[in-house]
Formats: structure tokens, C-alpha cells, sequence
């Protein structure tokens, strides 16, 4: 998906409709920019360690919350790369 977006005098941008519902979206979300190289990542922010805090028990120590945080987000990320691949 290739979308252009204007930004604003103000160093707004618009997130496309498409974009917003295949991250699911809505009024008052935050979102995680990522510059990485010579492009951007953009997230929804969410504290996905408090969501998943305790959830699962294993035979290992726990994982750091950094860890915790870096898994989730990836996570996150392929689950809206997917997400907009089925859009196209």
C-alpha cells in the first residue's frame, strides 16, 4: 500500500483511513514513531507489557520488561504489515 499524506505548516499529518483501521485507530490514540534508516515505522502506542504482565508462566526466569516491550512491538508491527497486505 502507498498512500501520500501533506503535512501541515504546523508538522501535521493526516494518517490515512486505511492506515488508521488497519492499526486500529481511533480518536485520542497515541502512536510510536520510529526512524529507522531513511523511513518510518509508525505504531499504536499501548503499554503491551501491562497487558500481558503475568499471563503466562514458564520454566525460565522472567523477561525484562525492555524485552517484553521490544517482542510486543514487533509483534504488533507484523500483525499491521498483515493487516494491510489483506487490504490491498
Amino acid at each position: 500500500m502507498h498512500i501520500t499524506s501533506v503535512m501541515t505548516r504546523k508538522g501535521q499529518v493526516t494518517i490515512p483511513a486505511p492506515i488508521r483501521r488497519a492499526l486500529n485507530l481511533q480518536e485520542g490514540d497515541k502512536v510510536i514513531w520510529i526512524l529507522e534508516d531513511d523511513q518510518i515505522r509508525l505504531m499504536r502506542a499501548g503499554s503491551v507489557v501491562e497487558a500481558t504482565a503475568g499471563l503466562l508462566k514458564g520454566t525460565e526466569p522472567p523477561a525484562s520488561a525492555e524485552r517484553l516491550r521490544e517482542v510486543g512491538e514487533q509483534a504488533m508491527a507484523e500483525a499491521a504489515i498483515e493487516r494491510l497486505r489483506q487490504t490491498e
